[in-house]
């Protein structure tokens, strides 16, 4: 716009006199400045309101004045560029959760492959149609363990219910020799019969509180052997029986193969199961190794503890019945078993469960 003008003013016709000079062409001037300035202002004015946005101007990437087609918005160069970025976000995210995929699929995969074997061992197993291996001295230590737990176990559910009762009875003892306390109190013609019971009850509730200790001593230490050192060599051979499945299942599957036309691809299989076969019994001996040692130790901690057990069982309850107080407190002594503080109400564990 202001060029057209400026071509206008060029081609203005300036008035002269009729002597040849210019009329008033200071003034001319001084307009025509005006009128230019006014004008760039209006086209600043309309380039700052109306003037293309950054992201709508051109790069152009030829020299000054090429062809148009030269010209490239760098809208679009910031789009594809942004664009490019997220595609390549997509294209990573894409390519994790497919690898994520694949591998949860491959675990499937093989979750099912040897579940079928197992299943198909197992089945077989039981109609007599599969062999299975058997070492015969550790079956009959497993099962001589499962035995004695299972006897273990009645022994601790006995203890228990002999210790809620004894408990029950010693409290009995201590309200009856409060009561003839009270009574010795208060009937001064039968104060030394009410006295005598008194004493003889509450020393029959010390010694009781004596003995009770040392039955719950007993019943802790069986509960931790039954609960915790049985059952973890138990767990140790489920574990072993898990594998010896797994083992004669890929035992049996590298047998039927061996038994089959020896083409090429059934070549590949044989390796593949030989392999397969190969980690199985490596996993089937670990654990058998790791039964063995844990019912060697099992059985050596197990002498240990009833020995001392039995003893102060035997001890505590002989030394309460023959009322003889002295051995029942050097039996707590010896083995160093721990009484609750006096006046203690609150039942044991075994009570409260």
């Amino acid at each position: 716009m202001a060029d057209s003008f400026m071509g206008k003013a060029a081609t203005m016709e300036i008035p002269i006199n009729s002597n040849g000079e210019t009329l008033a062409e200071d003034d001319s001037l001084e307009q025509a400045t005006k009128i230019q300035w006014t004008l760039d202002e209006k086209d600043l004015q309309q380039v700052m309101v109306s003037g293309p946005n950054l992201n709508e101007t051109s790069i152009v990437s030829g020299g000054y004045g090429g062809p148009a087609g030269g010209v490239i918005p760098t809208s679009s160069i910031k789009g594809s560029g942004m664009h490019h970025s997220n595609s390549n976000q997509n294209m990573s995210a894409e390519e994790t959760n497919r690898g994520v995929a694949v591998e949860k699929l491959d675990s499937v995969k093989k979750w099912g492959i040897n579940t079928y074997k197992c299943t198909k061992q197992m089945f077989s197993e039981r109609f007599g149609r599969g062999s299975r291996t058997v070492d015969l001295e550790l079956e009959a230590q497993i099962e001589v363990l499962r035995d004695t737990k299972r006897k273990y176990e009645s022994v601790l559910r006995l203890t228990s219910a002999m210790t809620s009762h004894f408990y029950n009875m010693v409290q009995t003892q201590q309200a009856l020799g409060d009561a003839f306390a009270d009574l010795s109190q208060k009937s001064p013609e039968l104060r030394d019969e009410f006295g005598y019971n008194a004493e003889t009850q509450k020393l029959l509730c010390k010694n009781g509180e004596a003995l009770l200790g040392a039955i719950n001593f007993f019943v802790s230490s069986i509960n931790t052997l039954v609960n915790k050192t049985m059952e973890d060599t138990l767990m140790t051979i489920k574990l072993y029986e898990a594998a010896r499945l797994e083992f004669d299942a890929y035992r049996a599957d590298l047998e039927e193969l061996s038994l089959g036309p020896r083409d090429t691809a059934t070549m590949v299989r044989i390796e593949v199961a030989q392999q397969q076969y190969q980690v199985q019994r490596d996993k089937y001996e670990r654990l058998r190794s790791d039964v063995t040692i844990k019912l060697k130790f099992l059985e050596e901690n197990k002498v240990k503890v009833m020995h001392k057990q039995l003893l102060l069982f035997h001890n505590a309850i002989s030394a309460y019945f023959a009322g003889n107080q002295q051995q029942l407190e050097q039996t707590l002594r010896q083995f160093n078993v721990k009484l609750k503080p006096p006046g203690s109400d609150k039942p044991s564990w075994l009570e409260e469960s």
